[in-house]
């Protein structure tokens, strides 16, 4: 007798699940956020089994600790060497990735360039389309450049057809864009909803571990900047990575939230260009093109992403308040930590910022919130508050506490480094660090504070 179909509420926002509407989730503590949808109980049993393509002893057989080999992971390059950093050395075997941004920053973009890379080191890709026609998809790859036989381009959003079609073809890349265009004929819910966009994870899920089939899917995100549908969406998939960037803007930067097979703090840059997305080896001189000299409220700072150093420009713009509440504004950084900062230089140095606007802005559109930002942040807003502009050539970084001190940072050789390469000569760093770098770095002039009131002595 087939199950009856029940009437269940999903949070849009984790997925929670409740037999009753209710203004605010208990998972996430959203309001409003508890959408009805229609769902059919999942089948069990021998069903179960058969829809698996395994016997109910071979998914119910455990094994030994003992008996289980361990061997290198099975990655091959994608020939995009920004995303093989980011993926941790390139694309593993079976696994699941997650591609999310905002509309139109580039995720089609990528993956069709990473299709087009594979496709001419003979690898099969699969690219399923559930968004756009054929003939949209090869104006655009006619932008980009030539392609070989051995991708392939499918327009379908039914999920059992689309099954079939893998298991047929058996590639060895599947791309899936969009998963929220997918739809279950198990599931009767809307395509784009909780249920489905989480039952169609589940379905590809299975099969890239069944055939060894290497997938990624595109995900739509929501005002927030996060993946629309459940949270468990990114507990599911292996790799979750992030575009970000000002869409209006030339570069990219593509972020792993979350790497099964690899480190979660690397970053890849990409510039946007006609012929598609192009990578860029050194962000560094990048960031810092078109940077004013002799200009009040600038000083470069070294952030380290992963394992790579990243020199930006810290603007800071400060004026009298024509208003009864100073107004501040932090852009590409956390506007509480610009706040904190502010309290710090009032309460230790004796500056009255109490009356003054404050801006903030990370040069280039970059988002860091880095500690190491803290002492060039500091230093960028007396050098605008007392119009004293500082030197082109001089560098800061180091964590400002609430009593003033200046903390050493990770890895302040490589900031270091990464200083005297682009022809900086002055570096204000930690004490600590000063005292341990000095004789190791003689091409560089190493400033030690070990507050904040030495740093900002420096200013005049």
């Amino acid at each position: 007798m087939a199950g009856k179909i029940k009437s269940v509420f999903y949070c849009q926002s984790c997925g929670y699940e409740s037999s009753k509407w209710m203004g605010q989730c208990p998972g996430c503590r959203e309001w409003n956020t508890f959408v009805e949808e229609t769902v059919k109980p999942s089948v069990t049993g021998k069903k179960a089994s058969k829809s698996t393509g395994l016997s109910s002893s071979e998914t119910a057989k455990p094994m030994k600790l003992s008996e289980i080999t361990l061997g290198e992971e099975d990655r091959f390059d994608t020939h995009i060497g920004e995303l093989n950093r980011v993926l941790g050395g390139g694309l593993v075997k079976g696994s699941l990735t997650l591609v999310g941004g905002d509309p139109g920053i580039g995720k089609s973009t990528l993956l069709l360039q990473t299709a087009r890379l594979l496709a001419a080191d003979h690898r099969k890709v699969l690219y399923i389309s559930g968004e756009e026609s054929l003939q949209q998809i090869k104006i655009r790859a006619n932008r980009i450049g030539d392609f070989t036989d051995d991708l392939s381009l499918f327009c379908e959003t039914d999920l059992g057809t689309i099954e079939e079609v893998i298991r047929r073809q058996s590639p060895d890349v599947v791309i899936i864009d969009s998963i929220q265009t997918m739809f279950n004929e198990n599931v009767s819910s809307a395509p784009g909803s909780v249920s489905q966009v989480r039952e169609s994870t589940g379905v590809l899920m299975r099969i890239g571990k069944q055939l060894g089939i290497s997938i990624f899917i595109v995900g739509h995100v929501t005002k927030e900047g996060t993946v629309a549908g459940p949270r468990v969406l990114e507990h599911m998939v292996d790799t979750v990575l992030y575009f970000e960037g000002d869409r209006h803007a030339s570069y990219r930067i593509l972020r792993a939230v979350k790497n099964r097979f690899g480190s979660t703090n690397e970053i890849g840059v990409f510039e946007m260009r006609n012929e598609g997305l192009c990578e860029v080896e050194n962000p560094s001189e990048y960031m810092l093109e078109g940077k004013p000299e002799n200009a009040s409220g600038s000083i470069v700072t070294c952030s380290v992403e992963g394992t790579r150093p990243i020199l930006i420009e810290i603007q800071a713009l400060v004026s009298h308040t024509n208003f009864n509440f100073p107004r501040r504004q932090a852009n590409g950084t956390d506007y509480n930590k610009v706040n904190l900062l502010m309290a710090v230089l009032e309460k230790r140095v004796g500056l009255e910022l109490s009356s003054y606007d404050a801006y903030i802005n990370l040069a280039g559109g970059m988002k860091l919130i880095e500690p190491a930002l803290d002492l060039s942040m500091c230093m960028a807003i007396v050098s605008s508050f007392r119009n004293k502009p500082k030197s082109h050539e001089l560098i800061a970084f180091g964590e400002v506490g609430l009593s003033g001190e200046v903390r050493s940072v990770n890895m302040p050789d490589i900031r270091i480094s990464e200083a005297q390469r682009l022809g900086f000569t002055t570096c204000i760093v930690p004490k600590s660090v000063a005292d341990k770098y000095k004789k190791t770095f003689s091409g560089i002039k190493l400033i030690g504070v070990s507050s904040v009131q030495e740093a900002v002595s420096l200013i005049g």
